[in-house]
């Protein structure tokens, strides 16, 4: 993200991100929403404890529901399931135009990656973050052509922009062991398990069995 971005936050809950981003100057203003009074009554606390209150809006609304893009350079959801993602930028087709997305789905990551891959988006960038033992991955986009995606490659990302990673090896690993245990109901997981064990021969010279 550039400094002084004008930052649009969706599901912020209590606005740690957005405060955060205004007190280190990464942004200029953020638009902080949030479909539930309750987590944004917390961010209204957070925000007038950290003095961030003429950098920091919030709203109450679903998504990007209502919001004029105008001013707006960069868009952050994080935090949530792939599926919502899909229907909040669905639902707002003028982020192709102009605007970064920053992207950490917790579910449904194959769904997203196909959206964006299928709706004129463009992932950028890929890496991991590890919180509270879990590994989640965190994606860039913007409008533009895609090259097709490999199913793998829509669970895991692009190996040239996740495959060097510090944290891919582990989380190629647990990829494995829940994409094999699915394997005797779901036709398609043994498959996809073959190939994620592939990608480790390639990247790592051993795939563990």
């Amino acid at each position: 993200m550039e400094p002084g971005a004008s930052v649009i936050d969706v599901g912020t809950d209590h606005a740690m991100v957005p405060v955060w981003l205004i007190q280190t100057g990464r942004a200029a203003r953020v638009l902080a929403t949030d479909i539930r009074p309750g987590p944004l009554a917390g961010a209204a606390a957070l925000v007038e404890k950290t003095g961030t209150g003429t950098a920091v809006e919030l709203r109450l609304t679903d998504g990007l529901s209502g919001i004029d893009p105008a001013g707006w350079d960069t868009v952050i959801i994080a935090g949530m399931g792939g599926e919502t993602m899909v229907s909040i930028l669905s639902a707002a087709p003028w982020t192709r135009e102009g605007v970064r997305l920053i992207l950490s789905p917790h579910s449904k990551r194959a769904l997203l990656r196909r959206f964006l891959w299928e709706s004129g988006y463009r992932i950028g960038s890929e890496r991991l973050v590890e919180d509270a033992g879990r590994i989640y991955p965190i994606l860039t986009a913007a409008g533009g052509a895609s090259d097709a995606y490999s199913p793998a490659e829509l669970h895991l990302g692009k190996l040239e922009q996740i495959g060097a990673d510090p944290l891919f090896a582990r989380y190629l690993d647990g990829c494995i062991q829940r994409t094999e245990k699915a394997a005797p109901y779901s036709g398609g997981a043994a498959a996809l398990a073959a190939e994620y064990r592939s990608i480790k021969r390639r990247l790592f010279g051993d795939d563990g069995t």
